[in-house]
């Protein structure tokens, strides 16, 4: 029997909501569930395996939300998009926060309801401390450009390619301190249980991943992305950070680390000039959207521009907000980071205060 299960689930209580992202397919066989670690003996996983992950279809779930104590707060059927997708919004309900959720699937086989699996929700509403990393040439220095770099990356695990220590140390060490670890890369969706499994043996446990889902670029009706958003990142990485930052309101501190070889420094300084800058969302996407990376559709520039002005105002409400940016660079990139100079001014003045590393 093909049986749905997830491909990643991350729930976050905050104040006021529990924010749920999950993403389900349907299998023939168990899989090696998301949220287990790999036995070192174990093979490590190909992204090559998980091309099945290209086909979609709806599901339902059926969630319910429990206390410390074990007594039901929640008890409500959802629906996924055409791809499988559930994005959630959950107001706390009024008898107090969810503490743990049961997860069933309800629409693919009728009268049955399939148990997904049991979680606790990440809680966010004490000290939010929030760390987003890239994945390619941040912790892994990873080759794409020709189509046969390609190919061998879809036949060789993630191990093949040489890690960066200075990023892998960096990451670890924001996690020691409380940092609540997310991972962002416009690598594709279905690279997410080789990556996970990189990450785990790696000592970098999360739940928290976020890939570029190319199912949705050629969904012309409906997807959130188009074709040119294979090449372009800038518009990608820039609406899931707001994404984030929308599950889990302003935090504290923000680490943001990326690599020198894209867009990541651009997007983190624009990122950072709405939050501490106090820049109209407006403004700058006036200023940036000529940019190549940062191209739109019309459908990406309202959706996109309604989600910048949500999260400006959250940073009226929360005025307090440390952000870190770390760019990891290779010795003859340094010196040119140094030097460089944006032609939006705005940029240039936030500038000095990324720290580029050399990995």
């Amino acid at each position: 029997m093909r049986r749905p299960h997830l491909l990643h689930l991350t729930a976050i209580s905050t104040d006021h909501n529990l924010s749920v992202r999950a993403s389900l397919s349907l299998s023939k066989q168990a899989r090696h569930q998301f949220w287990q670690s790999p036995l070192p003996n174990l093979a490590p996983i190909r992204p090559i395996e998980s091309l099945g992950l290209l086909s979609s279809r709806r599901f339902r779930l059926r969630i319910i939300g429990t206390n410390q104590e074990g007594e039901e707060l929640l008890n409500k059927e959802y629906d996924s998009d055409s791809f499988g997708d559930f994005n959630l919004r959950i107001p706390h309900p009024t008898q107090g926060p969810v503490a743990r959720l049961l997860i069933f699937e309800t629409r693919t086989h009728p009268g049955l309801e399939l148990l997904i699996g049991s979680f606790i929700p990440m809680n966010v509403r004490e000290k939010k401390q929030i760390l987003i990393t890239d994945f390619d040439k941040t912790l892994v220095d990873t080759r794409y450009h020709s189509p046969r770099e390609l190919i061998l990356s879809l036949r060789k695990p993630l191990g093949y390619f040489p890690p960066v220590p200075a990023s892998i140390k960096l990451v670890k060490s924001y996690i020691e301190e409380g940092f609540q670890p997310f991972v962002l890369s416009a690598s594709p969706h279905f690279y997410e249980n080789a990556m996970r499994d990189w990450l785990y043996r790696n000592q970098i446990f999360t739940s928290n991943i976020y890939l570029k889902d190319y199912r949705r670029v050629f969904a012309f009706f409906e997807g959130d992305l188009a074709p040119k958003d294979l090449k372009t990142q800038g518009f990608y990485k820039l609406n899931h950070l707001v994404n984030i930052l929308l599950m889990t309101g302003i935090p504290e501190e923000l680490i943001l680390v990326g690599d020198g070889f894209e867009s990541d420094t651009i997007i983190y300084l624009t990122l950072q000039s709405v939050i501490n800058g106090r820049q109209d969302p407006w403004v700058v996407w006036n200023a940036i959207k000529q940019d190549e990376g940062f191209k739109l559709t019309n459908r990406q520039h309202f959706r996109f521009l309604s989600k910048f002005y949500q999260l400006k105002n959250l940073c009226d409400i929360n005025t307090r907000c440390k952000i870190r940016i770390h760019i990891r660079c290779k010795k003859d990139m340094l010196q040119k980071w140094h030097t460089k100079k944006f032609k939006y001014e705005f940029l240039n003045r936030l500038l000095p205060n990324v720290d580029f590393y050399e990995g």
